[in-house]
């Protein structure tokens, strides 16, 4: 019965409604409640097949906050949903519930005690918040998912995770599965009663019930259970290291010593609310060694897991050759791919571990004389360097990435993602789950935890018609009995949830499956714990979020979205909820999640936003609605997504198209204006550039200026240039016309703001041999106009640009940026918004970085030779769009001690940092990493930084001025021939701005004290 059908047969206090329900929960609660259209819709899917809206959701930041939520949602008779990372891929973390998500508050690491190696956790504590602590210790948590960086313990203990190292777990602790590590649970039940569980003697399982009242009804009801179906669980529970499906009824029995906090794990919130956990460690082997066995197929990979089984490694991985193949489709790991040997069908990973890097070394070597030593033996190869294990690790942890949106592919999904055999069966699996596809006219690379006998496959199931979600059904039926003809699960990792359970009769017969609902009563009486989830569940081909009645409207775009097959809605489709973009250090992705842990400012959070906005319910104002667009605002447009989400979601770009059309019935602040139009505003201020800067520094009038447009009054206003770098170049002798003919492009924020920048550039490429030219004409590639979705304008300037520039483009004369979000329009933008174009496929394949081209397209350069120590902050689109490894290369080669940061975002973003709403995310993005390692660089270091942003932003928060590429090589070559550089390094040339300087700012700044008072705004304004 559907969960509507469900609540609508119970009674339902009269009068009550939503806006009653969600008065309640604010009354009662400390943390956030939120029953907004977007708040829902941003928990109405997880990462599996399935859609449900909620009816609302709650941030606890206390136990006390839990406990209240559920106490209101009795009195209100509604089901509720403990919730973590949301990455679950059966659907049992979306329900038409009250969600209560713990992520964000109520996650501390309460204890880590190494003598008796367990910790207690808050059930929203991250994974390797408790793996880094318990680290020190020489102590880690056994299981660990690929989401390890954002996963939740509480997420773990409701769908049973394991994970590549569940055979260390296996081996050297206490079982493979997170219910085999889980101590002692604290646990709320809907009707309010809390219990601390765990081993239970018999003798206090008696003590239990004489004392009676619910906790004593809930023990003798389960012991009851226990006793009456103890034969047919030991019959029918597969005793293999991956059997996830179900609930955990043989942890009753008496040899697991009524266990019952493990028989509650795996039970998805079906069943209580986790408060707390007290869960076991495990030594953790500081040094490893990988071999990576090569096979002719993967049924033969799996063949060999047993044997290698018998050396006790710490984890046993396969991959085979399809999976290499969409990873080289996708572009993924190539340089990685390269360390698996060559011409083979398929790849075992064999991870050992010891004490020592020799005794990791031994395990491993005693592995291959063993393998090597059979007549069928594979082709191996034993890494020991940490860096290759790493690269190769890599190919594996890929696998979503790999095999959800592969390009000449068929769109892949989950539903049969990680049945599990006994690892002895694995070859004989692979090869009947193999002839099944073929069955099917179904593809999927095949690859998993061999060594525990789960697989792992995304199909090319076709959920959007009738006749291929019938097929799709038919399909689960058979895989169902081929899994259990072998002995299987039906789930090795990812439970049941909405995508499995209706097929748990097939795996453990009616008689148990009537007891997981019994047990299911036990504690969930009134049935209101994720209903429809594992038990009495939805049918798999239910909630389907991409089904045959849902259908997506075709919007028409300024970008064409050519990856996507031309349609954004099937752009807004392509994120897979793995969750990737909710980690919190490390990389770019996404900066303003980082410091405020908000779903909605997720890269997966607004591109779901944006597919709910396409379905139209409960986001229902289309290109206008206002949560949306608060979503997307924070956005900082680093396309930090577009490298590190595994699906390459670019919000950046989905954002620009979304502010398009929102400013068709919107009218566009003058902010927008200021900071869109930057190259109109510089080309004014450039023709009086002190009046100008009168302007913008005039005590009073710059105050009303920065209030006018709305910028954050902490921010300074710069100066403009006294004299561009057009200017100089127009005044500078003619140079030479030897060597390579190279254009250095003249952004607008080099030209204008900073001219000593592209001055040394000049002398740099000059002194590397190049004969340098700059566009004949004065260009722009609009790079800020994006941020505003300014796209018509956008669009008229890379028009323009591919005119007047067609002959060099044709001719393939490499052109050189100096501004990182400059070089990153040529090679994103232009190619999506007008993807047919070749003489625009041309020109985003020969403009290039100075580093870029220096170190990769100038044969024979060799930087000039320097002394002493380098921190570089690297700009977000030179990391995400443009490639970032040549950059420090170049500067290690010229004899610099190199510290790239791993930074992430600056915060600044254009004009981001500026705007006035905007400035304490700017700080805090900052403030992460980049500010701080300025900070404490010492004053011989130099500091490096390419991005105007990113300068700015280290000008305003530190003493330090940091130097482009172009100054410190500058700075090499004076040194070289004895010049003195001390005002190159500094301030570059007379025209260098002192103090602080911003182009966004500036320009901003002036736009604002014309809007004050000037009447020649009047006459720019008519302009736009």
């Amino acid at each position: 019965m559907k969960l509507m059908e469900r609540m609508a047969s119970q009674r339902r206090p009269s009068g009550s409604g939503p806006d009653d329900l969600r008065k309640a929960l604010e009354g009662a609660v400390e943390g956030e409640v939120r029953f907004e259209a977007g708040d829902r819709a941003l928990y109405a899917a997880d990462a599996s097949n399935y859609r449900e809206v909620p009816i609302g959701v709650v941030l606890p930041r206390t136990r006390e906050d839990v406990i209240a939520t559920v106490r209101v949602c009795r009195d209100f008779d509604v089901p509720v949903l403990m919730r973590g990372g949301g990455t679950s891929l059966a659907g049992q973390c979306c329900n038409a519930a009250v969600v209560i998500d713990t992520s964000k508050y109520f996650n501390r690491i309460l204890e880590i005690d190494p003598d008796r190696r367990i910790a207690r956790v808050e059930p929203g504590a991250r994974l390797d918040d408790l793996r880094d602590a318990a680290a020190p210790h020489g102590l880690t948590f056994g299981p660990d998912p690929a989401t390890h960086r954002w996963c939740t313990l509480g997420g773990m203990i409701g769908n049973n995770s394991c994970g590549v190292h569940s055979i260390m777990a296996r081996f050297h602790g206490p079982g493979p599965r997170t219910e085999h590590q889980v101590e002692e649970l604290e646990v709320l039940t809907y009707d309010g009663e809390i219990l601390r569980v765990g081993e239970t003697p018999e003798a206090e399982v008696d003590e239990i019930i004489r004392a009676g009242g619910r906790r004593g009804e809930i023990y003798r009801r389960m012991r009851e259970l226990r006793d009456r179906e103890a034969p047919l669980i030991r019959e029918r529970f597969p005793p293999i290291p991956r059997r996830v499906s179900g609930y955990n009824l043989d942890q009753l029995l008496p040899e697991n010593d009524f266990h019952v906090a493990r028989a509650l794990v795996g039970s998805e919130c079906t069943c209580v609310n986790v408060l707390e956990a007290t869960v076991r460690l495990i030594p953790d082997p500081p040094c490893r060694t990988l071999l990576v066995a090569a096979y002719p197929t993967v049924f033969e990979a799996g063949d060999h897991v047993p044997q290698l089984l018998q050396l006790q490694p710490l984890a046993i991985e396969g991959i085979d050759d399809l999976l290499v193949e969409f990873l080289r489709k996708s572009d993924l790991h190539e340089e990685a791919a390269s360390q698996l040997l060559a011409d083979a069908g398929a790849w075992l990973l064999v991870e050992f571990g010891g004490e020592t890097q020799e005794e990791a070394d031994r395990r491993a070597d005693e592995a291959k004389r063993l393998v090597e030593g059979q007549e069928d033996a594979p082709v191996i190869h034993v890494y020991a360097s940490p860096q290759v294990q790493e690269e190769v690790w890599a190919i594996r942890e890929s696998g979503l990435a790999a095999t959800a949106w592969v390009p000449g592919e068929d769109d892949s999904w989950p539903g049969w993602e990680d049945s599990a055999v006994p690892p002895e069966a694995v070859g004989l699996y692979l090869r009947g789950l193999r002839s099944l596809f073929d069955k099917y006219g179904y593809r999927a690379a095949l690859y998993g935890h061999f060594g525990d006998g789960c697989i792992h496959c995304r199909i090319n199931f076709e959920l959007s018609s009738d006749d291929g979600v019938a097929r799709y059904r038919a399909f689960l039926d058979e895989a169902a009995d081929l899994v259990l003809e072998h002995g299987g699960s039906l789930s090795g990792e990812h439970g049941d949830g909405q995508a499995r359970a209706e097929l748990l009769e097939r795996m453990y017969g009616t008689e148990i499956v009537r007891a997981f609902r019994e047990f299911k009563s036990i504690w969930d009486p009134d049935w209101r714990m994720n209903p429809g989830k594992v038990v009495q569940a939805d049918s798999p081909t239910e909630d389907l979020r991409i089904g045959p009645e849902v259908t997506l409207p075709d919007v028409e775009t300024h970008f064409k979205f050519p990856n996507d097959d031309g349609s954004f809605a099937r752009a807004a489709q392509r994120c897979v909820g793995v969750g990737q973009c909710r980690k919190t250090d490390g990389g770019t992705m996404c900066p303003s999640y980082m410091v405020l842990a908000e779903e909605k400012h997720t890269t997966r959070g607004r591109a779901h936003l944006l597919f709910e906005m396409l379905v139209g319910d409960p986001v229902r104002n289309g290109w206008g609605d206002e949560y949306v667009k608060e979503s997307l605002d924070l956005c900082l447009s680093c396309k930090g997504c577009k490298s590190e989400c595994p699906v390459d979601v670019d919000v950046a770009t989905y954002k620009a198209e979304f502010l398009a059309h929102y400013y068709e019935e919107n009218r566009r602040p003058l902010s927008a204006h200021a900071f869109g139009n930057i190259d109109l505003w510089s080309r004014l201020a450039a023709t009086a550039p002190d009046l100008a800067n009168l302007l913008v520094q005039m005590p009073g009038v710059a105050d009303l200026g920065k209030a006018a447009i709305g910028v954050a009054r902490e921010r300074r206003i710069p100066r403009f240039a006294a004299r561009t770098f057009r200017q100089w170049w127009e005044q500078r002798p003619a140079a030479g016309d030897g060597g390579q003919r190279v254009i250095l492009w003249p952004d607008t924020f080099n030209n204008h703001f900073h001219p000593s920048t592209a001055i040394a550039a000049v002398e740099v490429l000059e002194d590397a041999g190049c004969a340098v030219a700059l566009p004949e004409a004065v260009l722009c590639c609009g790079r800020p106009l994006y941020e505003f979705g300014m796209l018509g304008r956008a669009k008229r300037l890379l028009l323009t640009i591919l005119d007047t520039m067609r002959d060099d483009i044709r001719a393939g004369i490499p052109i050189v940026g100096l501004e990182p979000s400059c070089v990153a329009v040529f090679r994103d933008e232009l190619c999506e918004l007008f993807p047919d174009d070749p003489d625009a496929r041309r020109l985003s394949q020969q403009v290039f970085t100075l580093a870029e081209f220096l170190g990769t397209r100038l044969d024979g350069y060799k930087p000039p030779r320097m002394h002493g120590k380098a921190i570089v902050h690297g700009h977000c689109h030179h990391k995400s769009v443009l490639g970032f490894d040549s950059y420090p290369e170049l500067l290690a080669s010229a004899g610099l001690d190199v510290d790239v940061l791993d930074s992430g975002c600056c915060g600044m973003a254009g004009a981001f940092g500026f705007e006035k709403e905007k400035y304490d995310v700017s700080i805090a993005a900052g403030e992460r990493v980049v500010l701080p390692a300025v900070r404490a660089a010492d004053a011989g270091t130099m500091v490096v930084a390419d991005g105007f942003s990113c300068r700015e932003q280290i000008a305003q928060q530190t003493e330090r001025q940091a130097l482009h590429l172009a100054e410190v090589l500058q700075r090499g070559i004076r040194d070289a021939a004895g010049t003195d550089v001390r005002r190159s390094v500094s301030a570059g040339t007379p025209e260098a701005i002192r103090g602080a300087t911003s182009p966004v700012l500036g320009a901003a700044a002036l736009f604002g004290a014309v809007v004050v008072g000037s009447a020649i705004t009047r006459q720019l304004r008519r302009l736009l």
